[in-house]
């Protein structure tokens, strides 16, 4: 029997290729848990009839109508708030930062939320909040407006994103599926155990002061406690009236080095009630680098994007729930900071 020679021809390898598949496998990845650094604080929290009683007589200097409650938390798995789940024991957790993002943005600061509820010790983790979506996913830098369950490492997703049309700029607002949980370069998110419990209501109308609605509940704590590290987290709905939003573009190709580039790179947009915003707030920074306010809203109609502030304070209305964070943990704080880009 005569042997057949096989004779194999190896295609000549073209290196460039082999690298940029690299970098692009390595940039649409998550960060290695094992890597991210961690600091942990505890929260000093308040009775939240104490928190009542002090937001009810600080906010009239900013609202004509205030009441603020303790009540049993409503099912705000129903619409306008649309929640993946109810309260219970929280911590609220900053990743990244604005660092990560300008003046030059590091597209390697992707994380995974299954990894962080690891990192935070919450199994199961309810999370609401605000950050950057996944730009490897969606193809574009993007806000994201985080709410989603996860369960033993199974995602239940009803976060959604909002990007800016390239061709005509409007904004586009998408909700993202159970096989995609990451977040990019900076996030304020409150992590719940998703059980019941008692909240903290505030309803306010008519607004007469300058203040947004979370920088006048954050600053009314700041006053009343000055020494001590007091968070909250929840969401709110804009009932009524309209509210100035911003989008990001996608990345800038020349570094932001300032607040006016800032300011022509982000679109900013007028958006309409109802809008449904949910995020954290902090009473200092506690010296660890921390955003003191950030909220993102969606809505049922649309829109959705970064808090700044109502634009039609006659008739605005807002209705919220928040509570307490029982400790925060600060996730890969960045190492060379600046304090620009926060708003």
């Amino acid at each position: 029997m005569k042997r057949i020679k096989a004779i194999i021809v190896v295609p000549e390898v073209n290196l460039q290729l082999v690298l940029l598949y690299t970098f692009l496998l390595q940039w649409t990845m998550a960060l290695d848990p094992n890597s991210i650094p961690v600091e942990k604080k505890p929260l000093y929290v308040p009775p939240l009839q104490e928190i009542a009683d002090v937001l009810n007589k600080g906010l009239t200097s900013n609202f004509a109508e205030v009441k603020v409650e303790v009540v049993d938390s409503p099912d705000l798995t129903q619409k306008p708030f649309s929640l993946a789940s109810k309260g219970g024991s929280a911590k609220i957790v900053e990743i990244g930062g604005p660092p990560y993002l300008l003046p030059v943005v590091d597209r390697n600061k992707v994380y995974d939320l299954k990894d962080i509820a690891n990192l935070v010790h919450s199994n199961p983790a309810f999370i609401v909040g605000a950050g950057a979506g996944p730009h490897p996913y969606i193809g574009v830098n993007c806000e994201g407006i985080y709410n989603l369950n996860i369960i033993n490492g199974t995602v239940e997703q009803h976060t959604r994103i909002s990007k800016v049309d390239q061709n005509d700029e409007n904004s586009i607002q998408e909700i993202l599926p159970n096989s995609e949980s990451r977040v990019a370069l900076l996030a304020n998110l409150f992590f719940c155990e998703g059980k019941p419990g008692k909240v903290l209501k505030v309803h306010v109308k008519k607004r007469i002061g300058p203040k947004d609605f979370i920088a006048s509940i954050r600053t009314v704590l700041e006053e009343a406690y000055k020494d001590k590290l007091v968070g909250l987290g929840g969401a709110f709905v804009l009932k009524e009236g309209k509210a100035k939003q911003h989008v990001m573009r996608d990345f800038s190709k020349t570094p932001i080095e300032d607040e006016e580039a800032l300011n022509n790179w982000l679109k900013f947009y007028n958006m309409s009630a109802p809008l449904v915003a949910l995020g954290t707030l902090v009473n200092g920074d506690g010296g660890l680098d921390l955003r003191v306010q950030h909220f993102h809203s969606f809505s049922h109609h649309g829109e959705a994007g970064h808090y700044h502030y109502d634009t039609t304070p006659e008739i605005v209305e807002y209705l919220g729930y928040f509570n307490t964070g029982d400790e925060i943990y600060r996730i890969d704080k960045p190492k060379a900071t600046h304090s620009w880009g926060r708003d």
